[in-house]
């Protein structure tokens, strides 16, 4: 199986974090955020990850280049923002019309890669879709959905001020090739899988309920939690030291006083 990182977006609520860094390199207990998500991603069972870039997609080429991740990872420079789903619509031959998945990299999560394959796998008929979901602590900030008794989504309301319930779309997801002919027929370039796609496929849509770990490292209040509430763990010494090259190359980055307290080495 082949996956999509989307980490095109210009993280404007991270700041002034991202007035030197891009979200996707947010550090995460001196590793940047994108290293979690290729562990979690090449060590279980995802054979290449694609990465579309924008915002400061110089420094995500530069860190990719010099890890142990360059073999399997093919990036690619939106100049023009193509919404998540005009994202993987323009990246359909990439994953050669099987089933495959794709996740925002500006979330921090853990789970077990093979369960979810797993349950992509035993989806009840009809569905196209597997949507990794989790309790969230913030249900106005996430898309709130409602479930049947085989766990297939039935209703999705995307931000609104008095959700019912707090069990949240993680926008981590398997999608069948199905649904890449679906996105073809709308004969659009931009499209929102939140907004367009997520709505028209109630009823079709299998979860899996993630119940480990799962954050939105979309704020500075998140960021800085995340690095203490989330495990300690340790990364390849070849990825250390691409970071910190990557860091070095950053000086005001490193200079900036906003991260006092906050390991980036």
């Amino acid at each position: 199986m082949r996956a999509l990182l989307l980490a095109a977006g210009l993280g404007t609520r991270l700041q002034p974090l991202t007035n030197y860094l891009p979200k996707c390199l947010a550090p995460i207990h001196g590793r940047p955020l994108l290293d979690y998500w290729l562990e979690a991603l090449l060590s279980h069972g995802i054979d290449h990850v694609l990465i579309n870039t924008h915002y400061m997609a110089p420094i995500v080429q530069e860190y990719i280049n010099k890890s142990t991740w360059m073999s399997k990872v093919t990036l690619i420079n939106e100049k023009n923002l193509l919404g998540t789903g005009g994202t993987v619509l323009n990246n359909r031959d990439f994953f050669q019309d099987e089933a495959f998945l794709v996740a925002h990299a500006d979330n921090l999560i853990s789970f077990d890669m093979g369960k979810f394959i797993q349950k992509h796998s035993a989806r009840p008929a009809g569905a196209d879709i597997t949507m990794m979901v989790f309790e969230t602590p913030d249900p106005q900030s996430c898309g709130i959905v409602s479930l049947d008794s085989q766990g297939v989504v039935q209703a999705f309301h995307e931000k609104v001020d008095r959700p019912l319930g707090n069990l949240a779309n993680g926008a981590i997801y398997i999608f069948e090739p199905s649904v890449i002919e679906w996105l073809s027929e709308l004969d659009k370039t931009q499209i929102d899988l939140s907004t367009e796609v997520i709505p028209q496929y109630l009823g079709r849509i299998c979860t899996l309920h993630n119940d480990v770990y799962h954050r939105d490292i979309g704020t500075m209040e998140s960021w800085i939690q995340a690095n203490h509430d989330f495990p300690n763990l340790t990364a390849n010494n070849k990825n250390v030291m691409a970071w910190r090259e990557v860091l070095a190359s950053q000086k005001g980055c490193l200079a900036n006083g906003i991260f006092a307290g906050i390991s980036l080495t």
